[in-house]
Order: structure tokens, then C-alpha cells, then sequence
């Protein structure tokens, strides 16, 4: 397929605003439709896919997204660099609603999931630093400019659908955990597998159970506080984007390198 764009955000029904004079595309991939037709347009003229991860209406929860198609029809019409914007809870009090981390590490706790292409052959990608450090770079100076204090952390990705106990919680706060949240993986990995450059940028919008309060977390107060900071998230991504490096040269585009890959 001709490339039709080469960077992609995959994130929520809310920041379709990003996109205007959007055209939409339907891919077909080896691992089924992707979780919606993936739009593209011109984001500061930089052509740019959109993807909602849940699909339009929000029909997949965490563990039912089609993560392998979503990357792979990314990748199908010439995406290499992915931003991820996510909601996630805050394993440490100063990291309440609103916040913003940009992750650069992460901890799997999910199961079940499939999170590689390769089931068979001996393809074993580098994963020690699961995001793009041109990536976060850029998404942490862009920040900056915007007002934005975006620190560092360790990503915890939980199966869901549920929340985690207050032990659960409590438990990533002490293994290292910053945030924790129920998407970032396998996306993370399966783009590794496509050496496709990702970086996470991740809006907290609770206070983890096991933090402080006298309440567990609820999916009202999530949706709430996402929807007040959609805004400050649509213009960081409006600004990030065309802050890219048009062709990066970094450890993600080189991932596969001496390996034997899918097409």
C-alpha cells in the first residue's frame, strides 16, 4: 500500500478533533479488521493516522482490543512513529488528576493476551527500554513549552476490566510502579515487533486504591477527569506531532535488524 502516513496517535474518541478534513480508511490485516477504519489528515503538515484504540463507540474494554490488527494496519500504510496517549492512576500522591507521565519503563501483569507476531521461528526483539527515546524526548519538550511537568515512571499494565485492590496497588508502589493502567501492553511490544518507534504519554485521572482516600476508584471519575483535560492533551499532540523527526534514526527503526520479519 502506498504510505499514506507516518505518524499515528492511537487514542481516544475525544480527540478526534485533532483530525480535521479527515479521510478514512478501511485496512485489512492477517489478524483481522483493526479496532475501527483508521482516519488521516495534515497535522502541521505532517500526515498524520488516527486510531481509536477502544473503537468509536468504546465496544472493546482492555483486554478484548485488537491490539495485533491495530498495529499492523498502522504499519500497513506506512506509519513508523506512534504516539499513545492513555488514562492512567497514580501509585504516588503527587501524581494525582491531571498530571501527566511520560512513561520509560514498564511492568506486564496482564495474561492472556497475545503480544507478538511471531509464533514461530526465534524472532526475540530488544526490550529493555520499551519506548521510544526520541519519542519522549520530544513529548517531554513539547511539554515544557506548553506549562506541563511531564516526569518520568514505570508504567504498571493490569488485564482489567476490573480496578486493582487496595493490596494490588500498593503492591506496584512498591516493585517501582508510577502509574498503572490496562492498554499499554502488548501494544508497546507489538510495535517493538514492527520496528515501529512509541511513545506513551499518559494522563492520570485517579489516584490508585491503594494510594490514599477512603474510596476505591470509579469509572465515572475516570471518564470525568479524561474528558476535563482533553484539551491540554489535544494541543500537546497538536504541537508533538510535526516536533517528530521526519525519518529517526534511532533503536526502534533498527529493531529487526539481522532478524528474519513478517511482511
Amino acid at each position: 500500500m502506498t504510505s499514506l502516513a507516518d505518524v499515528a496517535v492511537i487514542g481516544g474518541s475525544g480527540l478526534y478533533a485533532l483530525l480535521e478534513g479527515a479521510e478514512e480508511h478501511v485496512v485489512d490485516t492477517p489478524f483481522g479488521a483493526p479496532s475501527d477504519p483508521i482516519t488521516v489528515a495534515s497535522v502541521g503538515g505532517r500526515r498524520t493516522a488516527f486510531l481509536p484504540r477502544h473503537g468509536k463507540d468504546h465496544r472493546f474494554p482492555p483486554h478484548r482490543i485488537p491490539y495485533q490488527a491495530n498495529l499492523w494496519a498502522l504499519r500497513e500504510i506506512g506509519v513508523r512513529q506512534v504516539l499513545a496517549p492513555c488514562a492512567v492512576g497514580g501509585l504516588r500522591p503527587e501524581l494525582g488528576p491531571g498530571t501527566f507521565v511520560v512513561p520509560d519503563q514498564l511492568i506486564d501483569r496482564t495474561s492472556g493476551r497475545v503480544q507478538t507476531f511471531y509464533d514461530t521461528g526465534a524472532v526475540h526483539v530488544n526490550f529493555a527500554d520499551p519506548y521510544c527515546a526520541t519519542g519522549r524526548a520530544t513529548v517531554k519538550r513539547v511539554a515544557a513549552d506548553h506549562g506541563i511537568e511531564a516526569g518520568d515512571g514505570t508504567m504498571v499494565v493490569v488485564e482489567g476490566p476490573r480496578f486493582s485492590t487496595r493490596a494490588e496497588s500498593r503492591w506496584f508502589t512498591a516493585i517501582g510502579g508510577a502509574v498503572v493502567n490496562m492498554t499499554g501492553h502488548p501494544e508497546a511490544v507489538l510495535a517493538r515487533e514492527l520496528a515501529l518507534c512509541y511513545t506513551s504519554i499518559a494522563l492520570v485521572t485517579d489516584l490508585d486504591a491503594g494510594v490514599e482516600g477512603d474510596h476505591g476508584v470509579t469509572m465515572d471519575e475516570v471518564f470525568e477527569v479524561f474528558a476535563a483535560n482533553t484539551e491540554r492533551l489535544r494541543k500537546l499532540l497538536l504541537d508533538v506531532v510535526p516536533a517528530l523527526p521526519e525519518s529517526p534514526d534511532d533503536p526502534c527503526q533498527h529493531a529487526l535488524d539481522g532478524m528474519p520479519v513478517q511482511r
